[in-house]
């Protein structure tokens, strides 16, 4: 059997992050509060936006029957499986993101002592939500779901079944071939037997029918597959991340894995897998808001800094098809504007905000019920 592996080197694959399967952040969000003594801010930082290529690669093994060489002879079979090949290909691709922390985007939401509201901080550091616990849950894609080889014809019990003494102890194939040939055309003359009424001994039921039809089928497979061959197919689901650094509005088929026949999904600079490749293209990037004279409308003085994200279509092709093709909102190629932060602490009509934690972006901003 060929052995299956999914490991990525540091070195090959530069600026990308492996994952089976991608997981949820297990830490606890963090509820945050300043105004104490000597400690008047809450520190955060912002995200950049994580790309979660999930990748389902189909793997397929070819083997031949002992007996190919006969299939032509017994049943007229022209295209037996002659030789073993192993082969894979990537069934599907979904595109998701997350935030990852960007530690050189820290700031200060700074108050004087005693009026601070609370603020939601992911694990990481970078904000939820401020004066409200309700977070903003995005909607995650369906992923696939990896599925085990099967069990070929010849691996489970009907083939052992099957097998008659004479045909296991027989040491000349031309006579196997004969012997299994013959069992075959029994076993399918029982068949004909038994739906048409005609055998010796009807099953009492159709339950015991259904029995007795589904034991000769398989038996017959398994000595079928001993001239035509057994195929086995299974696949693997793996999740390569991604963070582009936000400075190039383009980046067009960057090799982020490749896919081996028999090591699965491999390192970039490991040639003996085909390329997946993913391509960015920047579609909108956000400007700063500006006012009726179209004037730019400075941030705030000691603002609370969130994220405008821009849009970039995300291209992800293999064996030129392109399995993926979606455009996204990422905080590394938006820009930075702020809130004032006396609205979070208003005595009459406080504020709260919910934030998308995938781009730091405002998803709702409202009035705390009083």
């Amino acid at each position: 059997m060929f052995k299956l592996s999914a490991i990525f080197s540091a070195a090959a694959i530069s600026g990308f992050m492996f994952m089976n399967p991608v997981n949820g952040n297990a830490q606890t969000v963090q509820k945050v509060s300043g105004g104490k003594a000597g400690e008047t801010g809450i520190a955060y930082n912002l995200p950049n936006t994580a790309i979660d290529i999930t990748i389902e690669t189909e793997f397929t093994v070819k083997k031949p029957g002992e007996l190919y060489k006969y299939a032509r002879r017994y049943f007229n079979i022209s295209d037996p499986i002659t030789k073993e090949s192993a082969s894979a290909t990537v069934k599907s691709v979904v595109i998701s993101t997350h935030g990852v922390s960007a530690p050189d985007q820290a700031y200060l939401l700074d108050f004087k002592a005693g009026k601070a509201p609370f603020m939601m901080l992911d694990p990481s550091g970078f904000p939820l939500a401020v004066n409200t616990e309700n977070l903003y849950e995005p909607n995650k894609p369906e992923m696939p779901v990896a599925v085990p080889a099967a069990p070929t014809a010849l691996e489970g019990q009907a083939a052992r079944q099957a097998l008659s003494e004479e045909i296991m102890q027989s040491q000349s194939t031309a006579k196997r071939a004969e012997l299994v040939a013959a069992q075959i055309f029994a076993l399918r003359q029982s068949r004909n037997d038994l739906i048409t009424g005609q055998a010796d001994q009807m099953p009492p039921d159709g339950k015991a029918m259904e029995l007795i039809l589904n034991t000769i089928n398989a038996q017959e497979a398994a000595l079928m597959a001993m001239f035509t061959g057994t195929t086995q197919t299974w696949t693997n689901v793996n999740t390569i991340s991604y963070t582009p650094d936000g400075t190039r509005d383009i980046e067009t088929r960057r090799v982020i894995a490749r896919v081996s026949p028999t090591q699965g999904l491999v390192a970039t600079d490991d040639l003996s897998g085909v390329p997946v490749y993913l391509s960015l293209n920047v579609t909108e990037r956000p400007e700063m808001p500006v006012n009726a004279k179209g004037q730019v409308i400075e941030i705030p003085k000691d603002g609370f800094i969130y994220n405008i994200p821009g849009k970039v279509n995300v291209n992800v092709s293999f064996d030129n098809r392109t399995l993926a093709d979606e455009t996204i909102d990422m905080a590394q190629y938006g820009i930075k504007y702020g809130l004032k932060p006396n609205v979070f602490i208003d005595k009459k009509s406080p504020a709260y905000v919910t934030f998308d934690p995938a781009t730091g972006a405002i998803i709702e901003l409202g009035n705390v019920a009083q």
